[in-house]
Formats: C-alpha cells, structure tokens, sequence
C-alpha cells in the first residue's frame, strides 16, 4: 500500500508541475524577466522555506543544521546554483533544435544523468542496481519515442511554420546546448544527494529531504535573479515592478505559478517517505519525477488541442511513448 501511496504522491506533484505554466498565461504587462524572478521568489524561496520548517524539530534551527553539516551544506548549494544555468539554458537547446528534439534530449539527458550522477558524485554507486539501470533506459526510450511524435508533428507543418518554429535551427550548437542543458539540470538532484543527510533523526521521513531542497532551490534562485535583473538592465524593464495597479493580479498569479512548480518536490519528499521499504525506487525516484513531468506535460498539450489536426500514426506513437514512461515508474521495483 505504501508503495502506491508514495507514487501517487509523486505523480500529484509531477501534475501540479506541468500545470505551473497555466498561471503565468495570466500575468499581463510584464516582461520575461520581471514574472519569471517574482514568480522565483515563491518558488525557490518562500515555499521551500516552508517546507524545510516543516522538517525542524522544537529547539533546533535550519541554519544550526547546515552549519553542523558544512560541506554537504555548501555542495547541495553549489549544484543548486549549477541546475539554476541548466534551467536557463533549457530553452536554448529548442530555439536550435526545435520543441521535440531539443526537449527530448534535454529531458533525457537531465532524467539519465540526474539519477546516475547523484549516487556516484556521492560515493554511493552500489546503489545503482540493474533494476534501475534498466528503468533509466526505460525511461530514455519512452522520452525518445514522445520526441518522434514531437518529430512527426513538426514534420506534418507547412514549410513556413517549420522556418517560424526553428528558424535558428543548428544541429551541433542544438545537441551541445541540449546536453548541457540536461546536466545542468540534473544538478538539481546531485544537490539533493549531497544533501542527502541534512536533517535530525526526529525528521519525519516524509520531511527530510526539504532542507536540502531549499539549500538547491536558493542556488537556483541566486542564478536565475542575476540573470534576470541584467536582462532588466539590457531590456530596460526595471519599470515593471513600478506598476502598481498590475501588483494584485500578477503577485496572485506568480504565486500560484510558484506554489505549483514547487510541489514536485515538496511531493518527492513526501512520496519518498512511503518508499522507504523499496530502496531501489528511492535510487530510481528522480527519473519517476522527470518522466511524469514529460507525461502530464503532453497530457495538458493534448487537452489544450496543441496537438490538434495530426495524423492518427502521430497521436498512437506519442501514447505509446506516455505509456513506456508510465511503465517506466515502476518497473525497477518488478525487477528487484
């Protein structure tokens, strides 16, 4: 039962992740850099802080943890700020290749690396059965076979809608960008990894990856906010957050947009909890995220009809490849 429990939990977050974009369509006025930095305040700082409280127990303090955890403090903060350039880069590499094949590699690259790195950066490399070697494959092809879709899609558009979509499109810059976009990003568990022992025994399970959750997130948000407020100074937009009479709308919405993006995490935590007992699907619950991040992402562009019009062969390849990805999640543990 636990085990259910657990992937549920992690799938809610996953869900709430891939629905974090639907506020920010809401955010009227302001330029990319002015939302996206507000709606990181929530996101990267105030829910994380939130959450990691929740791991302290009576008389003890976050910053009395991480002091008596120094490098594992200051390790789980670097990755952090490493995943904030992977976030950025993210978009570059489907500016070069294009939506399907830009995200496909970087998804891809950020899954795989994610769960393998984290182990062996920490000395913890035993933990890398065959069970999840073969679900991280798994996983690969499932996001490899949604990039064909995404391939066949593209493909079936008018020669002037391909141009608008790629029109910089640059194959070796592409899969460069891409792959440095999915290891950066895969720092993000790396941090969590060194972080693995930031808490007191008292911690409940279900909490005790929050404090090392904020530790990444602020790296994150130390990354994102430089480049933010220099695209402010380059763009000359500083004057979005003088628009008072937008502050209502907008601080509601990037709220929103942050409390979203933050529950996949806050949800891992929780679902890790249940997974106690399944120490192969603690291992593998980075690439579980990730592929349902990929999942409900294709299951909101199917509801919002982004993948209106293509053929039938187009819509059962990208099933297929949701499908190989629900597999994925629970595979390793049939496998142990």
């Amino acid at each position: 039962m636990n085990l259910i429990i657990g992937l549920l939990i992690i799938a809610i977050g996953s869900f709430c992740q891939s629905s974090s974009y639907v506020p920010i369509n809401k955010i009227k006025e302001w330029s990319w850099e002015s939302y996206w930095i507000v709606q990181g305040v929530f996101a990267w700082l105030v829910f994380p802080i939130l959450g990691a409280l929740l791991a302290v127990p009576a008389g003890e303090s976050l910053t009395g943890l991480f002091s008596a955890h120094g490098h594992d403090a200051f390790m789980t903060f670097v990755f952090g700020i490493l995943w904030g350039i992977g976030g950025l880069t993210f978009g570059l590499s489907m500016r070069y290749l294009g939506v399907a094949l830009g995200q496909s590699i970087a998804l891809g690259t950020c899954s795989a690396l994610g769960a393998i790195l984290g182990p062996v950066f920490t000395g913890h490399s035993g933990d890398l059965t065959s069970a999840v070697i073969i679900g991280v494959v798994v996983t690969l092809i499932g996001i490899a076979i949604i990039g064909v879709a995404g391939a066949m899609k593209s493909a079936a558009m008018p020669e002037e809608e391909k141009k608008k979509a790629v029109k910089d499109f640059n194959f070796g810059k592409g899969i460069f960008v891409a792959v440095l976009a999915g290891f950066m990003s895969a720092c993000f568990n790396i941090g969590l990894s060194f972080g693995a022992d930031l808490y007191w025994d008292s911690t409940p399970e279900i909490f005790r990856t929050l404090p090392a959750t904020l530790l990444v997130t602020l790296g994150g948000f130390v990354t994102n906010a430089c480049y933010c407020f220099f695209q402010n100074s380059k763009n000359k937009t500083w004057g979005d957050y003088g628009k008072g009479r937008l502050w209502g709308n907008n601080l509601l919405f990037c709220c929103l947009a942050g409390l979203l993006w933050y529950s996949q995490f806050f949800g891992l935590s929780l679902g890790k909890g249940f997974l106690t007992e399944y120490p192969v699907l603690i291992t593998f619950s980075w690439c579980i995220l990730m592929s349902l991040n990929v999942v409900f992402s294709n299951v909101w562009g199917i509801i919002l009809k982004e993948w209106k019009g293509v053929s039938r062969k187009t819509i059962s390849v990208l099933v297929v490849g949701i499908v190989v990805l629900i597999i994925s999640t629970f595979l390793p543990q049939l496998l142990a």
